[in-house]
């Protein structure tokens, strides 16, 4: 299993971002790669293309798929707003199956500010994956980092 953060550059500069924890936390499950407009990078275009990946990616239709079925699931790693622009800017993620998550609570994260309703941070979609995929010993680390994290001031 592998857990795709494609990751907005300026989220390497920020120092709220939750990716970096959940690759710091899980090295083995979570790998980060930065988002390039116009040149995907080849290792997630090669897990693409393989099949097996899910998109973790919000949409209006109704047809998700069940993020269990999948060894790969790609998460965008950025504001909301960014979001937005990579996936509507990547073509390559288009045609990917879809999945969300149910999250077992609201979100905990307190380091930014304007996040919409019910959205969680990376890091808590990361846990929730993890336990959607049964790697229970992993997502409780990478909770507890994530509740020390987010009590920083």
């Amino acid at each position: 299993m592998k857990i795709f953060l494609l990751t907005h550059e300026r989220e390497l500069q920020r120092l709220t971002n939750t990716g970096a924890l959940a690759t710091k936390v899980a090295p083995e499950i979570v790998e980060r790669i930065v988002w390039a407009r116009n040149i995907p990078d080849p290792s997630l275009l090669d897990a693409i293309n393989h099949g097996n990946t899910v998109l973790l990616y919000p949409t209006d239709d109704s047809d998700f798929a069940p993020i269990e079925s999948f060894e790969n699931i790609i998460l965008l790693d950025a504001t909301w707003q960014e979001a937005r622009k990579m996936f509507n800017k990547s073509p390559y993620l288009k045609n990917l199956p879809r999945a969300q998550i149910k999250p077992r609570q609201a979100s905990q994260y307190q380091l930014r500010r304007n996040q919409p309703e019910g959205g969680l941070c990376t890091a808590e979609c990361v846990v929730e994956i993890l336990i959607a995929k049964n790697q229970i010993y992993v997502a409780g680390r990478l909770d507890a980092a994530f509740t020390i994290f987010n009590s920083q001031p």
